[in-house]
This record gives C-alpha cells, sequence and structure tokens, in this order.
C-alpha cells in the first residue's frame, strides 16, 4: 500500500472507532419508529461496498490495476487535507448527535431534535462529512472503480434519504423542524 492507501484507510479505523461507542449505546434504547425500505437496505448495501469492500479488492490484490490512474501529488495530499476535515465533521456529529445518531431512519423513545453545536450551523453534518469523503476518495485510491464508486453510490443515496429523512424529522418534530430548517441549512450554512 501506498501512503495514500494507508491515510484512507487509517481513516476508515478512525470512524469506526468514532461511531462504535455511540453504536453501542444506541442499541440499548428504545425504538418508537422505524422507516427501514429495502431501498435504503439495499443503498446501505452499495455504501458498504464502495466505502470498503471495493478498496479493499483494490488495496489488498491486483485485481482493480487494470483502472488505475495517477494524479500529481498534490492531489492526493488534497485528498488527505479532505478525509481529515470528513472526520473532524463526522466525530462533531457524533459528538452533538450522541444516540440520536442511528444508520436508519429510526427515531427513539428519548429522541430529541439537535440543534446545538455542528448542528446551528448545518442539519446533516453526518451527509457533509460524507460529501467531504466521496471527493477525497478518487483522490487517495487512484482507481476508477474503487476511487469513484462510493461517489455514484452516494449521490442516488443522498438525493434518497434525505428527502424521507427531513418528511421523519417533521412528523416527528413538526413546526420546530420547519423553524429550524428556514435558520439553519442542508449541509452548507445559510449566510443570511
Amino acid at each position: 500500500m501506498n501512503i495514500l492507501e494507508i491515510a484512507y484507510w487509517s481513516a476508515i479505523v478512525v470512524e469506526m472507532v468514532i461511531r462504535a461507542p455511540i453504536n453501542k449505546e444506541r442499541k440499548k434504547e428504545k425504538m418508537t419508529e422505524q422507516r427501514v425500505s429495502s431501498q435504503e437496505k439495499n443503498l446501505l448495501i452499495l455504501l458498504l461496498a464502495g466505502m470498503f469492500i471495493v478498496p479493499l479488492i483494490y488495496s489488498a490484490s491486483s485485481w482493480l490495476d487494470f483502472a488505475n490512474y495517477t494524479l500529481p501529488t498534490w492531489a492526493g495530499w488534497v485528498g488527505v487535507l479532505l478525509i481529515i476535515l470528513a472526520l473532524i465533521v463526522f466525530w462533531r456529529a457524533h459528538v452533538d448527535l450522541k444516540t440520536n445518531w442511528s444508520p436508519s431512519l429510526e427515531i427513539r423513545e428519548k429522541h430529541e431534535l439537535i440543534t446545538r453545536g455542528i448542528y446551528g450551523y448545518i442539519r446533516h453534518p453526518m451527509y457533509a462529512s460524507q460529501w467531504l469523503w466521496v471527493i477525497a476518495q478518487p483522490l487517495l485510491l487512484q482507481n476508477w472503480i474503487a476511487g469513484w464508486l462510493d461517489l455514484f453510490v452516494f449521490i442516488l443515496f443522498y438525493v434518497l434519504r434525505v428527502r424521507a429523512e427531513e418528511k421523519l424529522m417533521i412528523d416527528t418534530f413538526g413546526e420546530q423542524y420547519r423553524e429550524y430548517m428556514k435558520k439553519v441549512g442542508g449541509v452548507f450554512p445559510k449566510f443570511s
């Protein structure tokens, strides 16, 4: 593995370390609503493939070498900076959200609308961190398949998931969430 691949896999490990304790605590809480469709499950599997499985095949074998490309050195370092920024946003979102986080569209018994911390600037910092990640990935994994697959899957996931998530939040928090939407941007802060 080259230094850029090491940076990528280090970031994967850091994400798992950030999420593990919250995921453990989250599972202890009672669920009041789940809106998990087969479409969402399939997209989550595709995201796993694009972010982990295909990159692992790329890094651990020569099977995908036919699709390699080479970028200037500076592009790889831009990828390193982007993935670090993605991890910072990912970490901050988990710190602020705590057990209100879920990998699927779920509402817990003690669910609360978080509007402080990073959520005071953007409503979807997890998705913002993923956007940074999927832009960094082809800079770090310089392969047309391992580098780019996650981006294409994430675009589809994002378009479908955010609509459903916003609807769940409106159904759960009503006018409080509508007001929050007016004041706070989705993945970019609102400057008004």
